[in-house]
């Protein structure tokens, strides 16, 4: 059975173009700028969590990265960006999941990118079941970057409530085994001109749950 939250995505995307939605981005330097300050090596396997039609895969891959993954709930999302590359899509491994509900391997990415998804968790046990994956994905000197609207951001989006967040909030939700490396307040203006504020953290996996456990 297709999931309200699945349904929604999915709908975005087949009645929208997706250089039209407020979260298209056709310079995902912010991103970009990022990943690099994780100072990991372009063969460090990447996944990026709502990926969706983004263009940032496109980029990662002109700047030599070898090992991408993208997961979005959505499937014609994906499809989009699928169509867009041809050939070089299948350079890449997609995933059609909610991030909630997905497993993925213990220790599979050293990079953990979401701009933009996290901020639509707005229950608490979505936010738990994020981070239980999260935390199995992501290999101790992993590094994670979030990138969910900023307290000044908007209180909605696509239709949808959204929770926002300051460094020291997203630090809470992680707990004192993600180091926080970096962080930066970053304004995107959508293609319909509207101006939407986001904190970018980057953070680092220091130990895993067992070890920090007494």
């Amino acid at each position: 059975m297709t999931s309200p939250r699945r349904s929604h995505w999915d709908d975005v995307y087949t009645t929208k173009q997706a250089d039209t939605v407020s979260w298209f981005q056709d310079d995902p330097t912010p991103s970009l700028d990022m990943i690099a300050l994780t100072g990991l090596g372009k063969d460090a396997p990447l996944v990026d969590i709502g990926g969706g039609a983004s263009v940032l895969i496109e980029r990662l891959l002109d700047r030599g990265h070898s090992d991408l993954t993208v997961l979005d709930i959505a499937q014609a999302g994906l499809a989009v960006a699928r169509t867009r590359m041809g050939e070089r899509a299948a350079l890449v491994t997609w995933i059609a999941q909610d991030v909630t509900a997905w497993q993925p391997l213990k220790d599979a990415f050293s990079i953990w990118h979401d701009r933009a998804v996290f901020h639509f968790l707005v229950e608490k046990a979505d936010r738990v079941a994020y981070m239980r994956a999260l935390d199995q994905g992501v290999s101790v000197d992993g590094c994670v970057i979030l990138a969910p609207f900023a307290l000044s951001g908007p209180e909605r989006c696509s239709g949808l409530p959204v929770r926002r967040y300051s460094a020291e909030l997203l630090q809470a939700e992680l707990g004192q085994r993600y180091a926080l490396i970096d962080q930066k307040l970053q304004t995107h203006v959508t293609p319909s001109g509207n101006r939407q504020d986001f904190i970018w953290c980057l953070f680092k996996k220091t130990q895993t749950l067992a070890a920090a456990e007494p």
